[in-house]
């Protein structure tokens, strides 16, 4: 399972769960803790420098993915066109993140670029809607009860940011660590060097997003960590702390002015650095649409659509005017 290993109720879950397999007699039931702060010993269970490598390769691919469909969905002029692109390279992807060869890797990019930029779309105009928040409401679509579906549904483009920007943050907070706070400049160095080798892993992306007609690249983990700094300090690092603050600057400055924040209940870090930003942020961006959603399983389906509803009313008529 895999987990952050901060401040966050998910990081008790393991133990939770031992407790629960305890319970039923079921003890020698491992359970694996997937977490890059050394939460604690896995044994039988090791990412080595192979498995780290695919592991950087699949998310590339999936934020380029997530990057190129949402962007082109909406406005495909046969629909189910853009996630046919997607299919015709499952398998190629599939293959590429199990023998890890680089060459097909610098070569798929590109090609899947191109494709979606040959994709015949309509002219037309809608509000983009940013999608930011704590880690697995903002991406998993179960339990976000699919938002951006219905950011599509009511006629805007989702934008939800790189996944890999959160691994990048974690790693990136190591440097203030170290020069405000007790963290130890072997640590700030290692780091450095993760985000090297991430962003290097990274160039075939940034070179084909770039090239491209309709699609911009990712920015770097230190431009957002400098558009954060203005409003809240980065030493913010519980949950998805400053970066939260980070990327909604970042989307708003990229047109994407329409922003739905999503945390579970009761989520202190997101109501810090989401919520709690709000208002400071659109004193500095006026145009700003922010919108603040709960998820929890005792809250109301019809609230939360009331106000992704009320959002995409505002963004459609902020195009008009």
């Amino acid at each position: 399972m895999s987990q952050t290993g901060g401040g966050c109720r998910a990081s008790n879950y393991i133990a939770l769960l031992r407790k629960a397999l305890k319970d039923l007699g079921m003890e020698q039931i491992p359970v694996v803790s997937f977490n890059m702060v050394g939460l604690e010993a896995n044994p039988g269970f090791k990412i080595d420098i192979d498995m780290g490598k695919r592991l950087i390769m699949a998310a590339v691919y999936g934020d380029l993915f997530q990057r190129l469909l949402y962007a082109t969905r909406p406005y495909e002029e046969v629909p189910g066109s853009a996630e046919a692109i997607m299919k015709k390279y499952e398998h190629d992807i599939f293959q590429n993140c199990k023998d890890g060869k680089i060459s097909t890797y610098k070569k798929l990019i590109p090609q899947i670029v191109a494709d979606y930029d040959a994709l015949p779309l309509k002219n037309v105009k809608k509000p983009r809607v940013g999608v930011v928040g704590e880690i697995l409401v903002k991406y998993h679509p179960d339990a976000n009860n699919n938002i951006v579906d219905i950011i599509e549904k009511e006629g805007g483009e989702a934008v939800v940011l790189d996944l890999i920007d959160f691994f990048l943050y974690g790693m990136y907070s190591k440097k203030f660590n170290y020069e405000k706070l007790s963290g130890s400049y072997k640590q700030y160095k290692v780091n450095q060097l993760g985000i090297d080798l991430i962003e290097w892993f990274r160039k075939p992306l940034r070179k084909a997003l770039r090239e491209s007609k309709r699609f911009d690249e990712p920015s770097h983990i230190e431009h957002t960590a400098e558009e954060a700094s203005q409003i809240a300090s980065i030493g913010n690092q519980c949950g998805e702390g400053w970066l939260l603050t980070g990327e909604m600057i970042e989307l708003i400055k990229s047109g994407a002015t329409n922003i739905a924040c999503l945390q579970p209940f009761a989520c202190l870090p997101n109501h810090v650095t989401g919520k709690g930003m709000m208002k400071a942020i659109r004193e500095r961006f006026p145009e700003a649409n922010i919108v603040a959603i709960d998820y929890d399983p005792g809250a109301s389906n019809v609230n939360q659509l009331n106000r992704i509803k009320l959002m995409m009313s505002q963004a459609h008529k902020n195009m008009k005017s």
